[in-house]
């Protein structure tokens, strides 16, 4: 296996703990998941909100969502805080979130093989994606603050996402939570892939994390025509309606590739090089760019002393919107064409088809899913698609 050294160093995936809709709760049940194409949305469960009273069939409508469907796990208010070392009433009003990252933390460490005690004081970097608040919403979000106490602000602000497992592990390395909105958990993975390499951290655990808890985002997208109202992510397909709202939480435990070939690790896959960019001035604030998504693969590429034609699959951010998808095909395919052969294509696919779009753990959701097609030799079907959207010249890319 090539290695490489300081910049350029691979970084090898050695762990996975993740927490998906429709059960995938470790990495071998959610390659089930997706391998066997199941699709795991579902209508708005009871203990969220009641959906009846924020639905309405017809878009525009004011405080109705035009969507009652979402990508759900199973036990989101149910959490052993005496095994983590947290009193009943700091659990209480710890968001969800934080509780999800604890839970996926340990089983990556346990996936690594790695025992939480080992790692204390060590220099281990923590980079966690988030940007949905629900719980912060439900608690400091009207004007009754009777219900405020001690542990209202370290329970509900985001910088807790990541802080929370250094302060539970003891972990010394980096410490941060990082919002980009739907890229978050995989510009997590881009700084811890820098924190090792430059030595700032030994050991890195990157993630994201996603809780749909209250209906105010639903809402706030479904009215910015985001949303799909038949509740089925069709990324690339001609019926393509918007996406679908996800939840769930995933983490990956990184080292240095030198390092876990010498520690005997399982290695998922390695990641050669990462690259991050902004969209700039688009089409809209919330419309991705064409030209920024070349670069940026281009970037990616040239880093990692690759060429497209060598790549075999790429893990779309597929959301299955009118405007997104035709843009990104036509992103990829015009890199990925490039010197390739044309009797062996670039396949291309999106785990929201799958679980929907988890927002700020979309990443490393997908992330996840290359380590475990790289590991298995297998890609998952990609649901459904039916015919290719109108702009998405699939031949002629």
């Amino acid at each position: 296996m090539e290695t490489f050294t300081g910049i350029n160093a691979s970084v090898a995936i050695v762990g996975i703990g993740c927490r998906f809709p429709g059960g995938g709760n470790d990495p071998e049940t959610f390659w089930d998941k997706l391998s066997q194409g199941i699709d795991c949305i579902g209508e708005v469960p009871a203990d969220r909100w009641h959906r009846d009273n924020f639905y309405h069939p017809r878009k525009g409508v004011r405080g109705k969502s035009a969507t009652r469907w979402g990508g759900f796990v199973d036990g989101i208010d149910r959490f052993d805080a005496g095994f983590f070392g947290i009193s009943p009433r700091e659990a209480a009003v710890m968001d969800p979130q934080q509780r999800l990252l604890l839970e996926v933390c340990w089983e990556a460490f346990e996936d690594a093989g790695i025992v939480p005690s080992s790692l204390h004081e060590r220099a281990v970097g923590v980079y966690m994606g988030g940007f949905t608040l629900d719980y912060m919403l439900q608690q400091l979000g009207n004007a009754d603050y009777r219900n405020v106490e001690a542990h209202t602000a370290t329970g509900s602000m985001m910088t807790l996402l990541a802080a929370r497992l250094s302060y539970v592990f003891g972990l010394r390395g980096p410490c941060m939570s990082i919002d980009t909105a739907c890229s978050s958990s995989m510009v997590a993975v881009h700084l811890a892939c820098q924190s090792l390499r430059n030595g700032e951290s030994d050991i890195a655990l990157a993630g994201g994390v996603n809780a749909l808890l209250g209906p105010a985002y639903t809402i706030a997208e479904s009215q910015a025509g985001m949303l799909s109202p038949t509740g089925r992510s069709r990324a690339f397909d001609s019926r393509a309606d918007g996406y679908v709202r996800g939840e769930g939480g995933g983490i990956v435990v990184l080292k240095r590739l030198d390092d876990a070939l010498a520690a005997g690790d399982h290695i998922y896959a390695t990641i050669r090089a990462t690259q991050s960019n902004q969209d700039g001035r688009s089409q809209g604030i919330t419309v991705p760019s064409a030209d920024a998504q070349r670069l940026l693969m281009r970037a990616a590429l040239a880093a990692a002393d690759a060429t497209p034609a060598q790549i075999d699959y790429v893990e779309a951010h597929g959301t299955g919107t009118p405007v997104g998808d035709p843009i990104e095909a036509g992103a990829i395919g015009s890199v990925m064409s490039e010197g390739r052969d044309p009797a062996e294509p670039c396949l291309i696919g999106s785990v929201k088809t799958n679980i929907g779009h988890t927002e700020a753990a979309a990443g490393v959701a997908a992330l996840i899913k290359t380590a475990l097609v790289l590991e298995r030799g297998q890609v998952p079907p990609h649901l459904h698609f039916l015919e290719p959207n109108a702009q998405i010249d699939l031949q002629a890319l």
